[in-house]
């Protein structure tokens, strides 16, 4: 439970994929690496047709990658090591054969906004404000950048890093691209998710297939570059600069 769990359920060809971490349900590299694993599991399984993504609980979405981990990282192996956690999870999201939808009940803070972004599909209550906080500890949402943008666009990009503290409403986030609705609450968001679900389950497996890989066009190169992204913050986390804002958040 320290790392977190990860549950998968199948029923009439729809897979729910739920995580959770008591620390507002952020990542360890433990639990990226579970959920890359199981999502690419669930490409290759014929009687998964679509995909729901959620977190449990009633706060938080999302925190992005875990803190405690990112504060012990000494060395620029481990650092690049922990920062393709998230690039692994992007990829194997944009290559997997099923749409998959996003339940985001809550706030979305960092490698949460890129977990959004890979969805194909996101609904949202109005409770998940975003933020990218990343240039506040010294670093930036370099492997998460690529996702953001193809999904919300650069002035989004631009916006939300470089106006690090700044939470950005989900009513924001759906005007940009990143929700597809907004609800008031979980019920209506639920419902329209099996809706939905229950839709793309019915539609021909083939077709839906491809439609996804036009969706994803352009970014067959996203391997080579999300890697050299994660060494590039593997390089800063180490820096004088973020190792003091790092023992500065962390008291």
């Amino acid at each position: 439970m320290s790392n977190g769990s990860l549950y998968t359920r199948i029923q009439n060809n729809i897979a729910t994929v739920e995580f959770f971490h008591p620390a507002s349900n952020s990542f360890p590299s433990e639990l990226l690496a579970r959920l890359a694993k199981s999502l690419n599991e669930l490409s290759e399984n014929e009687e998964v047709y679509v995909i729901i993504l959620k977190s449990e609980g009633d706060r938080a979405f999302c925190a992005g990658a875990s803190f405690d981990e990112l504060v012990s990282i000494d060395n620029l192996v481990d650092g690049k090591r922990f920062f393709l956690g998230f690039a692994n999870v992007i990829n194997a999201m944009r290559k997997c054969k099923k749409p998959i939808i996003g339940r985001v009940h809550g706030k979305v803070v960092g490698g949460g906004v890129g977990l959004v972004s890979a969805c194909d599909y996101a609904y949202a209550t109005d409770k998940a404000a975003i933020k990218l906080s990343e240039l506040t500890i010294g670093i930036g949402p370099f492997v998460i950048a690529p996702v953001v943008k193809h999904k919300m666009g650069n002035t989004a990009l631009r916006e939300l890093t470089l106006n690090a503290t700044k939470w950005h409403n989900a009513y924001w986030a759906k005007e940009k691209g990143l929700f597809a609705d907004v609800f008031d609450n979980t019920k209506q968001l639920d419902e329209s998710i099996d809706d939905l679900a229950s839709k793309l389950a019915s539609y021909n497996p083939e077709a839906v297939q491809k439609m996804k890989k036009i969706f994803w066009e352009g970014t067959d190169h996203w391997d080579k570059l999300l890697e050299e992204r994660a060494e590039i913050s593997g390089e800063l986390v180490l820096s004088e600069f973020t190792k003091k804002a790092l023992e500065k958040f962390k008291k």
